[in-house]
């Protein structure tokens, strides 16, 4: 007999589940336009100190569960990674947003990191095959 469990969303406070949504409302309308002009709004956000490792994992953990369903296009890792970088600076500090790559496989991936830690960079099977940041936006 097989149990249908339903999914359960880490205990997220209302203030981060708040600046998720606002920062989705952001950048998903943002992640339809050239990369060109994503960067440039990114680079036009605030120059604050930067939020801490832990903090930033916090905001991209309710940015991927706040992600909706309804949303005709696609919400992986450029997006969350785009929308924790505008909810880091929606709380006052910033993130930067780093795009990689990497061979064997090849693939592409994007995520937020700060001095000291990232947040949506070791998904997956990272730890035995890395990925090089690309771009970097500050």
């Amino acid at each position: 007999m097989t149990m249908m469990t339903p999914h359960v969303l880490p205990a997220i406070p209302a203030r981060d589940r708040l600046v998720a949504r606002l920062a989705l409302a952001v950048a998903l309308p943002l992640s339809k336009a050239p990369l060109h002009a994503q960067v440039r709004c990114v680079r036009a956000l605030p120059r604050r100190r930067y939020v801490s490792p832990a903090r930033v994992r916090a905001l991209h953990t309710a940015v991927h569960a706040m992600t909706p369903d309804w949303w005709p296009g696609r919400v992986a890792c450029l997006e969350i990674s785009l929308a924790t970088v505008i909810a880091a600076s929606l709380t006052g500090g910033r993130a930067q947003w780093v795009l990689g790559a990497r061979f064997m496989p090849h693939g592409a991936h994007a995520w937020a990191e700060v001095p000291g830690g990232a947040a949506g960079r070791d998904e997956g099977d990272a730890f035995d095959r890395p990925w090089t940041p690309v771009i970097t936006v500050l």
